[in-house]
């Protein structure tokens, strides 16, 4: 029944090496369920419900990857989005995570209508190349810069805004090791080189007196705190437009730009370099209803995840590959008092390296053309420094158009764009 489910003799693969590929991806990005937690506690949330919440997204998300468009690609709540819904929406701007949650859930609901219409396809194809490596690059370093916030490595100064912190304290020091250790497991090639790492800082912080142990294995918290907690009414209001479309646009870009990476290393790619219809659709509506699904559960926008090429290196080829790895995410429910355990001093260096992971995206950039990169650097810079997914996102469009325009190049600028540019420069100067 598998066999003829998810055709793996077809696909060049068998049983054994798509449940491998599996338990890979999983290794990748079980980091996922230790930091996400840590993230939403920040914004007020109950840190073991968010930790369910985790796991339920990421389950659905995956094993609906699986069996809907057959790709072995997994999902989970994602990073940047997570720190932007915590950071930005709820710390910065001072809306509850309540209303957060209902922005999240609305952003969802306009991915399902625009995955069953074609017009998710059309905004994917329409944005240029140069931004969305700018993006996903952007938001790299958003998670940088608060990975060292959260370590002590940068602080506040009043005269130059960030300064070193006081590199002697445990913070920064921990930070430092965990970050050199996944590196260098990395390199190594090491299957889950980032949850080791994160496990190992856990426990040197706890031999220092900088963390409690908690325990390892429990039946699952109560979801109850964070569960249909989500406020829609709230974030209908006309100031939280900007942040649904902002959690809209970086899960488009993404996903688009995850998809596309991930499949061409599967070799799962039409001949001109794009996905079939079907497939792209299904795996569209898959990740949106992620999002959705994991908004009433309690968490951020949940996304495709490019630790999948570490599970398609491995050999999987199927929408299998995804379900073990929504299987796992289920097992992991009864880990609660060890992911609750982990301090922010050995999720930090987790952070930093997916970090600098995102940031190869601007190696696709076209950097013979001032006109291509000099936006997506502005769209990369924007992000960290006004401390905004959202406005890093708008800054880099209205550049790219403007700049276009202004070189004799508007026919290079695709009409979705202009209009984008043009209600960015409106939200700009008037809301």
């Amino acid at each position: 029944m598998l066999e003829q489910y998810f055709r793996i003799t077809e696909r060049g693969s068998t049983m054994r090496t798509e449940v491998i590929a599996g338990l890979t991806t999983f290794l990748t990005m079980a980091y996922i369920a230790a930091v996400n937690p840590g993230i939403l506690a920040a914004a007020g949330m109950d840190q073991s419900a968010a930790f369910v919440a985790t796991c339920l997204a990421a389950a659905y998300g995956s094993i609906a990857m699986g069996l809907l468009s057959n790709y072995p690609i997994a999902l989970a709540p994602g990073m940047g989005l997570n720190a932007y819904f915590t950071f930005f929406v709820v710390k910065t701007m001072g809306f509850t995570w309540q209303v957060a949650l209902g922005a999240v859930w609305l952003s969802g609901v306009i991915f399902v209508v625009l995955s069953i219409l074609p017009v998710r396809e059309q905004i994917i194809n329409a944005i240029p190349r140069s931004l969305k490596m700018a993006i996903g690059a952007g938001i790299g370093m958003f998670l940088g810069i608060i990975a060292l916030k959260g370590a002590g490595v940068v602080v506040a100064h009043p005269a130059t805004f960030v300064t070193i912190g006081d590199l002697t304290k445990w913070g920064p020091i921990l930070c430092g090791l965990g970050f050199i250790l996944i590196v260098a497991l990395d390199k190594r090639e090491v299957p889950g080189a980032i949850i080791i790492g994160i496990l190992a800082v856990t426990v040197l912080a706890m031999l220092v007196g900088q963390a409690r142990y908690g325990g390892i294995v429990a039946m699952p918290p109560s979801p109850a705190p964070v569960f249909m907690q989500l406020d829609i009414a709230g974030a209908l209001k006309v100031g939280l437009i900007s942040i649904v479309f902002a959690f809209l646009f970086v899960d488009l870009f993404d996903t688009a730009g995850t998809l596309v990476g991930v499949l061409h290393r599967a070799g799962l790619l039409q001949k001109d370099g794009t996905m079939p219809s079907e497939g792209l659709r299904n795996a569209l509506l898959a990740d949106s209803t992620a999002t959705v699904i994991g908004a009433m559960a309690g968490t951020s926008t949940t996304t495709c995840y490019i630790e999948s090429a570490a599970g398609i290196k491995a050999g999987g080829r199927t929408g299998l590959t995804a379900v073990v790895v929504g299987l796992l995410f289920l097992l992991t429910l009864f880990l609660a008092p060890l992911a609750t355990s982990i301090p922010a001093h050995a999720t930090a260096p987790a952070l930093l390296f997916v970090a600098c992971m995102m940031a190869r995206g601007l190696v696709d950039v076209d950097w013979d053309d001032v006109t291509e990169y000099a936006p997506a650097v502005v769209a990369a810079m924007a992000m960290p420094f006004t401390f905004s997914i959202a406005h890093g996102i708008a800054l880099g469009f209205i550049t790219y158009a403007g700049i276009k325009f202004a070189a004799g190049r508007a026919r290079e600028v695709h009409p979705v764009v202009a209009v984008l540019a043009l209600l960015f420069v409106a939200k700009f100067a008037w809301l």
